[in-house]
């Protein structure tokens, strides 16, 4: 393939509650799509960041300026453009996998689209509906939080997540076993919100039966992770501190993490996802796939990611309507606490045109021959 044009699509759209989480309060989904145009196909991403860099250090304008200054005229200069030459073409960039991520998934959707194969076939996966687990925010008070995880249980969610902080953890999760019982597969994350002082704290939670804890402590410090598991019986899971399948070997074989998010934005693109599925695989660590509060154009690929193997438990690839009213593509709908992976040629959906119209902000060409 080469490529021809490259457009970046702003848009916003509002969520049908605001999501608080230990760094800031979400009320509209505000990031850009990615449009690959090339000689034999079109594909379609998703810029998994956010306007300000607080989940990770990327953010929506700077992807723009690296996207548009470095890693497109990398991609531009490969004699031939696929997927699996970008990333040997972009190592020099240091860093940005979240804007790599954008890039690669798009030449990727519009590569596949061009043998008309579905990602989940191209990745591999063994299933055709993925369990749906649901993440869900600190909110104003405990009653409202069991009002919340009662009625995602009803819609069929399979597993919850519950968002804690300093001040915002034993008694919401004490709350929640009570209320919904031991059975209930249950985990809480705390993108990075405490310190290792606080490990006595953080192994009070071990009475409360977790699935996991996610990202308790500083991002990219696996050592004082594997302190605090040593400190907990509680499974500690990584997100933030990894950034590609190295760094997930390091941390298995540092018992700084036993269970494993996977997030194809965070690593670079769903060929180090699969990557990083498959190091946890060998060492028979469970993996599950993390969300971003993404449209129908990030879900999509991610539910294909989601049917690997080696995903043992319920990721956040949550339904279209727990974030918004109108997506901007067909809807994913929960059925029997399942979504279907897509099996259509490339991440298998496409932006519904006047949905994309009503919530586009700016349309502009990155790169145009």
């Amino acid at each position: 393939m080469k490529l021809e044009r490259v457009e970046l699509v702003h848009v916003a759209i509002p969520l049908v509650r605001p999501f608080r989480t230990s760094f800031g309060t979400m009320t509209t989904k505000d990031t850009f799509l990615l449009h690959v145009v090339t000689d034999t196909a079109e594909g379609w991403s998703e810029f998994a960041g956010d306007p300000e860099p607080l989940y990770c250090s990327e953010f929506v304008a700077g992807a723009e300026i690296v996207l548009r200054d470095f890693l497109l005229p990398r991609a531009a200069a490969l004699p031939e453009l696929t997927a699996a030459r970008l990333a040997p073409a972009t190592a020099g960039v240091k860093g940005h996998e979240l804007a790599k991520a954008a890039l690669e998934t798009a030449v990727l959707d519009a590569e596949l689209r061009s043998y008309g194969m579905p990602l989940a076939t191209y990745l591999g996966a063994v299933r055709e509906r993925v369990p749906a687990g649901v993440s869900v925010g600190i909110h104003r008070t405990v009653a409202e939080l069991l009002d919340a995880v009662e009625g995602y249980l009803a819609e069929g969610y399979v597993r919850i997540k519950l968002k804690i902080e300093p001040g915002w953890d034993l008694e919401p999760v004490r709350a929640v076993r009570a209320r919904f019982g031991a059975d209930l597969p249950l985990q809480v994350d705390a993108n990075t919100a405490y310190t290792l002082a606080d490990a006595e704290h953080l192994r009070r939670l071990d009475e409360f039966g977790l699935l996991l804890v996610e990202e308790p402590l500083g991002e990219n410090d696996l050592y004082a992770h594997a302190r605090l598991q040593q400190r907990i019986a509680t499974p500690v899971c990584l997100d933030e501190s990894l950034h590609n399948a190295r760094d997930t070997a390091a941390a298995i074989a540092m018992d700084a993490c036993r269970v494993v998010n996977v997030k194809a934005a965070r690593v670079g693109g769903y060929l180090e996802a699969r990557r990083v599925h498959d190091v946890a695989y060998a060492h028979g660590v469970p993996v599950w796939c993390g969300g971003m509060l993404e449209t129908g154009i990030g879900r999509a690929p991610n539910l294909a990611l989601a049917a690997l193997p080696g995903f043992t438990l319920p990721g956040d690839t949550s339904a279209s309507s727990r974030y918004f009213a109108e997506d901007v593509t067909e809807p994913f709908v929960l059925v029997d606490g399942r979504l279907p992976v897509p099996r259509s040629p490339g991440i298998g959906v496409e932006p519904l045109p006047e949905a994309l119209r009503r919530f586009t902000e700016e349309r502009r060409d990155l790169y145009v021959i």
